[in-house]
């Protein structure tokens, strides 16, 4: 595979099931959250937006530069899922899987935003999270786009799971496909209330 995105709302599992897929496949591990530390020019009115919106193409960067030094496998993580309706358009023709990763038991991902908390930093608003990932389980699948659901499933059920699909996944690279309404995608940076 040449790229594997694994998107979904916080505490859902995306980062552990990241890493086991880059260990496995012997490929890249990218965050969106790895790019440097910068100052954001006073100028800028929307602080939070243009700080994403670096960070992204940053990402972007960075995955196309590993790809062209030869490198496959690639594992990137940790964006909005605004953006995930994008990969299809900037991959198109290339071999990519996208994993949703989200949880029919919202329970689940309270817990887990419970264990973050205490234990890991990161977003922990259980609110946020329900929400997040109601929105995200919501949507329509984009191109090469397949979702897991992790409720009652433990770390390692569902890494095998998921490498099943992978391993087992033709991806398309010739489909017609125009940017859905950014309305049906979640972005913390955009909507802050979720509104």
């Amino acid at each position: 595979m040449d790229f594997i995105f694994v998107i979904g709302p916080s505490a859902v599992g995306k980062t552990t099931l990241a890493k086991k897929l880059y260990n496995h496949y012997s490929g890249v591990y990218i965050e969106q959250n790895m790019v440097p530390e910068f100052v954001i020019p006073e100028s800028v009115e929307d602080v939070g937006l243009y700080e994403e919106q670096l960070c992204w193409e940053n990402t972007l960067a960075q995955i196309k530069f590993f790809y062209d030094k030869g490198l496959r496998n690639i594992v990137a993580l940790d964006f909005d899922d605004i953006r995930a309706r994008e990969l299809p358009k900037i991959f198109q023709g290339y071999n990519f899987i996208i994993i949703r990763l989200v949880s029919s038991d919202s329970n689940q991902i309270k817990v887990q935003m419970e264990h973050r908390k205490n234990n890991e930093g990161g977003l922990f608003n259980p609110d946020y999270v329900e929400r997040a990932n109601s929105v995200i389980k919501g949507r329509k699948l984009l191109p090469n786009e397949v979702m897991v659901d992790v409720a009652g499933k433990d770390k390692q059920g569902v890494f095998a799971e998921v490498m099943s699909l992978i391993d087992n996944f033709e991806p398309v690279k010739d489909y017609a496909y125009e940017l859905d309404d950014e309305k049906h995608y979640l972005s913390w940076v955009k909507s802050r209330k979720l509104i």
